[in-house]
C-alpha cells in the first residue's frame, strides 16, 4: 500500500530507499547517473544540519535543536559541496524558508540550491530548473496572461 507524505503526495521506493516524491525519486537517479558519467564524485541522502543547538531558557525550559536535511549532498568534482533539495510548486513553506536563510548563515562553504522537475521550462540535466527561476517565470507568465485578457476586454 502507498503511503503519503506529509504534502500528499505518495511514498516511492527506488533501490530500497523510500522517497518523499516521484520528483525526489528522479533526482535520485539524476545523480546516480551524474556519478556515472563522472560529472560528480558522489552524493549523500538526507544529511542533518544543526542550524540552533538545543537549549534551555531563564525558566529552566527545554526547547529542541532545529535541524534542516535538505534531500542530497553532492560531493562535486571541484571539491565544493552542495545541497540539493527538491521542491514542488507549492511545497515551499514558510519554515522552509527561514531554515533555507539559517542554512544558508551557518554553512556559507556548502551551497544550497532548490530545484523543481518540470520539463518544458528545464535549464539543467532534461527535466530540472532552480525553484526560484520557475517561481519567477510562472508569476512572469500569470501577469502576461492578466495583461493579455486585459487588453482583449
Amino acid at each position: 500500500m502507498a503511503t503519503k507524505n506529509k504534502y500528499g503526495n505518495n511514498k516511492i521506493t527506488v533501490d530500497g530507499i523510500t522517497f518523499d516524491s516521484k520528483d525526489e525519486a528522479k533526482f535520485y537517479s539524476y545523480l546516480l547517473k551524474s556519478k556515472a558519467e563522472g560529472h560528480i564524485i558522489n552524493f549523500e541522502l538526507q544529511p542533518k544540519y544543526e542550524l540552533q543547538p538545543k537549549f534551555k531558557d531563564a525558566d529552566g525550559k527545554s526547547y529542541q535543536a532545529i535541524t534542516y536535511s535538505p534531500d542530497f549532498l553532492i560531493y562535486n568534482l571541484d571539491g565544493s559541496l552542495e545541497c540539493i533539495d527538491v521542491k514542488s510548486m507549492g511545497t515551499a513553506t514558510q519554515q522552509g524558508e527561514l531554515r533555507k536563510k539559517m542554512f544558508i548563515y551557518k554553512y556559507p562553504h556548502i551551497r544550497l540550491t532548490w530545484v523543481s522537475r518540470n520539463i518544458k521550462r528545464a535549464t539543467f540535466g532534461g527535466e530540472w530548473i532552480l525553484y526560484d527561476e520557475l517561481k519567477k517565470q510562472l508569476a512572469k507568465d500569470k501577469r502576461e496572461k492578466k495583461e493579455a485578457e486585459n487588453e482583449g476586454h
